[in-house]
């Protein structure tokens, strides 16, 4: 009995030295991983996580004199004051329509550009198709808002210019509400449906093409491809890019909307990053516009948790 004991413990010893020298083995492959995700690491420690300890000062009547550890606490005075101003319903309401709009509209747009970018078979035109479409990602704001006001200004625009020797009445494009938000939209697809589309054509890369000869041989055309093997192939990208994009729903770029907007269209212009950088920034109301961002960061989180859950009913979730 001793001896059949004494055999138990010497295996048992054998295979915990063997886990040691595997989890070993497996740490010294990972090393150069570690070292290179170590930079992202302190990244995001940095200016992610860090920073979030600057949250109090939404519970603070914050100044630069006291600093954020020794203002005075305020509770959910910030909070109060924000959500009794009846400026601040709208103010929410058209970040959240634009934010909304922006996604069920430009959202498909990369997914078709790739899909169409895959079937491109010459590799010399694929690549100046590419270089087109990726070149305004990199292109700034204020470069893209000069474009804009060049081509769709009232008097010196290039198309209004076309219809005034057309002898047409020139069009308020910029000053109208429905052709505003229409170049809004059309300038963010513009700008970023190229880079957008890369994460796509990296999905694309990984579907066996064979499925592709195997449908081909029993005679579906492109189409029926690209509906029963290229999306489904991609759908978990899909997905996840959707319940990414929705931690954004709170969250209009400021840049964009800032270059863009004019007092004529401030009823649908005016929203949250603007007025944070105009009131935080200019009237130095710091409290406050942390207290708005705690706010969108949590409907941005919960918005997150919603698509995922509802995503993990159909298997596709993100966790």
């Amino acid at each position: 009995m001793e001896t059949k004991k004494a055999k138990y413990q010497q295996a048992a010893a054998v295979r915990t030295k063997e886990e040691r020298l595997r989890r070993r083995r497996r740490f010294n492959m990972n090393v150069p991983l570690m070292i290179m995700f170590a930079p992202i690491l302190v990244y995001f420690i940095t200016f992610k996580y860090i920073p979030m300890g600057g949250l109090i000062i939404a519970f603070k009547n914050y100044n630069l004199a006291d600093g954020i550890l020794h203002s005075p606490w305020t509770g959910l005075d910030n909070f109060r004051l924000l959500f009794n101003s009846p400026m601040m319903l709208t103010i929410i309401k058209n970040t959240f329509f634009i934010s909304v709009l922006t996604i069920v509209v430009s959202f498909p747009f990369p997914i078709i550009l790739a899909i169409l970018l895959n079937e491109i078979r010459r590799m010399f035109y694929k690549r100046v198709i590419q270089t087109l479409v990726y070149l305004p990602h990199f292109l700034n704001w204020v470069i893209v808002g000069s474009f804009i006001v060049l081509i769709f200004a009232q008097e010196q625009g290039i198309i209004n210019k076309l219809i005034s020797a057309l002898g047409w009445e020139k069009i308020q494009f910029l000053y109208n509400k429905s052709s505003w938000l229409s170049i809004y939209l059309g300038s963010g697809i513009w700008r970023g449906v190229g880079f957008g589309a890369i994460i796509y054509l990296a999905a694309l890369a990984n579907i066996d093409p064979s499925l592709y000869e195997s449908s081909s041989m029993d005679g579906a055309n492109k189409l029926r491809q690209i509906w029963h093997i290229t999306l489904p192939g991609i759908t978990p990208v899909i997905i996840l890019m959707l319940i990414l994009s929705m931690e954004n729903v709170m969250d209009v770029g400021f840049d964009q909307i800032y270059v863009l907007k004019n007092p004529m269209v401030s009823d649908i212009s005016n929203v949250i990053s603007v007025w944070s950088y105009e009131v935080g920034l200019g009237r130095g109301q710091f409290s406050l516009t942390t207290a708005l961002g705690f706010f969108t960061s949590s409907v941005g989180l919960v918005l997150v948790l919603i698509t995922n859950k509802i995503a993990r009913k159909f298997d596709q979730g993100l966790w």
